[in-house]
């Protein structure tokens, strides 16, 4: 295969995998988004983690909420727990990688506030252990996934959404993921600000 031939077939890939997507993953998207909405009215605020891609995807996420999306309106309460270096770091040295978002949710979070929890595989530990600590403090999990779901989709109780990327490939599931931030995003101003 030429280099064209595989520039085609990457956006032949990535176009199949979000077909599939948008056939399995609106109900899961819109569940999310109500339980999103009802922590921001209620006054709460959302929390987001992830490693390597899927740290921007929680980044990219919190900073639509805080300035704005495509709608012109008041900032949304969210906290990206992956970009204070300090903080991480400081974690990672006197405890475990393991607990550099499960120690800032126990200090950071609330009952009424939710946590974004984005994970590929679903099976890195410090997202498994964010998501375990955001549960012990009565805090409902929006799980993003891929492949098969991981530890994560197991760990999720009822009052949990997980959306699970129809795809195997990593970079594949991150390009869906950025499609269902997206879609938050957009429910939630939808949601919270249409007339």
């Amino acid at each position: 295969m030429n280099d064209l031939e595989r520039i085609r077939q990457r956006f032949t890939d990535s176009i199949d995998a979000k077909q599939r997507a948008r056939d399995r993953l609106p109900t899961a998207i819109a569940n999310a988004a109500t339980t999103l909405a009802a922590t921001l009215r209620q006054g709460g605020k959302i929390l987001s983690c992830g490693n390597g891609g899927s740290a921007g995807d929680a980044q990219h996420f919190s900073s639509e909420l805080l300035n704005r999306f495509e709608t012109e309106r008041p900032g949304l309460p969210a906290i990206a727990l992956t970009t204070d270096s300090s903080t991480l770091t400081s974690i990672a040295n006197d405890y475990a990688f393991e607990k550099i978002f499960s120690r800032q949710i126990e200090s950071l979070g609330k009952p009424g506030d939710s946590l974004l929890a984005i994970s590929t595989s679903g099976d890195s530990a410090n997202i498994l252990a964010a998501a375990r600590q955001a549960r012990r403090q009565a805090m409902p999990v929006v799980a993003l996934t891929g492949g098969d779901g991981g530890q994560l989709a197991q760990l999720l109780g009822d009052s949990d959404t997980e959306i699970r990327a129809p795809a195997e490939s990593t970079a594949t599931i991150q390009e869906i993921h950025l499609v269902v931030i997206h879609c938050l995003c957009d429910l939630l101003e939808r949601r919270l600000f249409a007339p």
